[in-house]
C-alpha cells in the first residue's frame, strides 16, 4: 500500500471538470516498478484507492513532469466531504 498526502485539485476544460490529486515522484518508485511489469496504455496503473472509509477502483496516469496522476470521482469527493483545495489523505494499492 502506497499513502499519499496532499491537496486536492481541480482541472478544468471544455468538456468539464475532474478532481484528481498528484502521486509525488518521490513515493512513485514502486508504482513505474509495478508499470513495467504490467503494461498498460499510456502508462497507466490500476489502483483501489481509499479515502476516510471510501474505496474505489481507478487508473493513475503517469506525468511528463513525474509522479502519477490520481482522478477522485465527484461521488466520492461528496461521501467524503471533500473539495478543491483539501489536504486529503488516499491509500493506494497497486492492482
Amino acid at each position: 500500500m502506497i499513502a499519499v498526502t496532499g491537496p486536492l485539485k481541480v482541472w478544468t476544460n471544455d468538456e468539464g471538470r475532474v478532481h484528481f490529486m498528484t502521486v509525488p515522484d518521490e513515493v512513485a518508485l514502486e508504482i513505474r516498478a509495478h508499470a513495467a511489469l504490467n503494461p498498460r496504455g499510456f502508462g497507466s496503473v490500476r489502483v483501489e484507492c481509499t479515502i476516510a472509509d471510501i474505496t474505489w477502483r481507478t487508473s493513475i496516469f503517469p506525468q511528463k513532469s513525474g509522479g502519477y496522476f490520481l482522478p477522485v470521482k465527484v461521488d466520492v469527493c461528496r461521501r467524503a466531504g471533500i473539495s478543491a483545495g483539501d489536504q486529503v489523505a488516499v491509500d493506494l494499492t497497486l492492482l
